[in-house]
């Protein structure tokens, strides 16, 4: 078959048969894949032979169309071209085509990140991000922060879930790539790096940050008060149940009545951990399962008694907002349909599915694939709709006026010299500075006293929690002291159940236009 004529002289013709390689190469990396896509085609009834047989015949096609595509391209492009830049952006493209956000062609520094990321050996400054990959001029492909992660450079600094990054060392991030952006924060421990962040639709600042040796954090806890046990489970990682444990062996001992997780900012991580904390709270039942493509490629978590370590009668409230998800969604999800516990603060990020990294071996490049959706106990899938908190706890929104006064001084280096000549800074003695800054900058006290309270912990270790900033820690506390819990949890209504009045509530709308 003459694929391709130029000049109408010379003819192109493809020099190895492309099906052929390119499904030995798919059975090296993933045999498992393979198998599953062969399963497709051959256990079809009868009555559907053709059309199965057309579809396999049109993949065949394309298949090899894109290999000859891509030696025709290389061979006759007016000037030489780099194979691996001709592959990798074919791979990003098979990718995109997709339409998933959490399908993406990883090359080799990303597959770098990743395993960074998991070994926690890496200089950067400790920010979970995304960042679109079309940029146009309405809407430019900055880069997001889904959120910090504790005790991290960017953490100290205040970035917070939903900035973007705006440039980094001077670039700006819309027209880089992701691997340029991993490039820029990421290098050597202890030199600087300066990122400008945009906050809203008017706050926009510059920080700079010297970068360290980031550690995949996962939990941190302690007691507030003499009552209360707090855990916040930063991201789930093989040891979260393990250091969730500690804590509750900890709260055992110090004699807790009432225990509050803290799932925000939580970006998820591995679904198995999430299970495994789960069952320490959950006796029976599904705590999670998974669907993939197949029915043998569901899975379902289910508890087991001999693993509950936590007395049913101990109170539970879970913090969540827009930065909780994946595994974090797993588990709140699990104790709201079990009602084993009561959630505060905002809506969930809603991410649903779950990937799978498969290493390409050609340039140490890779695949993050979606293989499966995950379902909660009730059945419900939560992709790009969120877990509803029981209560909802919002930060007020800032003014104009606010956002302008936020954006001066943030932009001044009032704070920070201050702070600087003042070393050791006590609660009292924030208080009376917030007092005295708002003189000068119209914001709630209780957004100064943090502004201030970041500087001072800039160098040291934040506090467990924050009573003074943080209604919604201070709402979950109140809950738990102060109201009558089993009644509240009689109310509380599982995600099928929501999610089918939210239904009903839209056909009724759709019905009366």
């Amino acid at each position: 078959m003459n694929l391709f004529r130029k000049n109408g002289v010379k003819s192109f013709w493809p020099v190895v048969f492309t099906i052929c390689a390119v499904f030995a190469f798919l059975a090296v990396f993933s045999p498992a894949v393979w198998a599953q896509g062969y399963k497709e085609e051959t256990e079809k009834t009868s009555d559907n032979t053709e059309a199965v047989v057309n579809k396999k015949v049109r993949s065949e096609q394309y298949s090899e169309m894109l290999r000859s595509v891509f030696s025709f391209v290389e061979q006759n492009y007016v000037d030489e071209l780099d194979a691996v830049k001709l592959y990798e952006g074919a791979m990003r493209g098979l990718m995109e085509s997709i339409g998933d956000p959490h399908t993406v062609y990883l090359d080799s520094s990303e597959m770098r990140g990743i395993n960074d990321t998991t070994h926690g050996n890496f200089g950067g400054v400790g920010l979970s991000i995304s960042k679109p990959v079309v940029s146009t001029p309405e809407k430019p492909a900055y880069v997001e922060v889904a959120s910090p992660i504790e005790d991290t450079p960017g953490w100290r600094a205040g970035i917070q879930a939903g900035d973007l990054l705006v440039s980094i060392d001077g670039t700006a991030t819309p027209d880089i790539t992701m691997e340029e952006v991993l490039g820029l924060l990421r290098g050597e421990v202890g030199k600087p790096v300066s990122v400008t962040v945009r906050r809203g639709k008017n706050i926009e600042f510059t920080v700079s940050m010297i970068r360290e040796v980031i550690e995949v954090p996962t939990v941190k806890y302690g007691m507030i008060g003499s009552d209360t046990g707090y855990i916040r489970i930063i991201e789930f990682t093989p040891q979260t149940p393990e250091r969730v444990q500690q804590a509750l062996d900890s709260f055992t001992e110090a004699g807790y009545k009432y225990l509050l997780i803290d799932l925000r900012n939580n970006p998820g991580g591995l679904i198995n951990s999430a299970a495994q904390v789960a069952d320490k709270f959950i006796s029976e039942g599904v705590i999670v399962s998974t669907r993939g493509r197949y029915k043998e490629d569901t899975v379902v978590f289910s508890a087991k008694k001999s693993k509950t370590t936590i007395p049913a009668d101990i109170p539970i409230v879970v913090l969540i907002n827009k930065g909780s998800a994946s595994a974090s969604e797993i588990l709140s999800g699990a104790l709201k349909d079990h009602h084993l516990a009561y959630l505060v603060g905002e809506k969930t990020y809603g991410k649903g599915s779950v990937q799978q990294v498969v290493p390409l071996n050609l340039n140490n490049d890779g695949l993050k694939l979606t293989t499966a959706r995950y379902y909660t106990p009730s059945d419900s899938n939560i992709d790009k709709v969120g877990i509803p908190p029981d209560r909802e706890v919002l930060f007020p929104p800032m003014s104009e006026e606010e956002e302008k006064a936020y954006q001066k001084l943030v932009e001044s280096s009032v704070v920070e010299n201050y702070v600087a000549e003042h070393p050791g800074m006590t609660k009292q003695q924030i208080a009376a500075y917030a007092q005295e800054l708002q003189k000068t900058y119209a914001l709630e006290l209780r957004v100064l006293r943090k502004i201030i309270s970041n500087e001072v912990y800039r160098i040291g270790t934040q506090p467990i929690c924050d009573l003074d900033y943080d209604l919604q820690l201070v709402e979950a506390l109140s809950i738990l002291r102060n109201e009558d819990f089993k009644k509240l949890m009689k109310k509380t209504k599982t995600i099928s159940e929501l999610q089918a009045e939210a239904k009903a509530a839209e056909q009724e709308g759709e019905a009366k236009k």
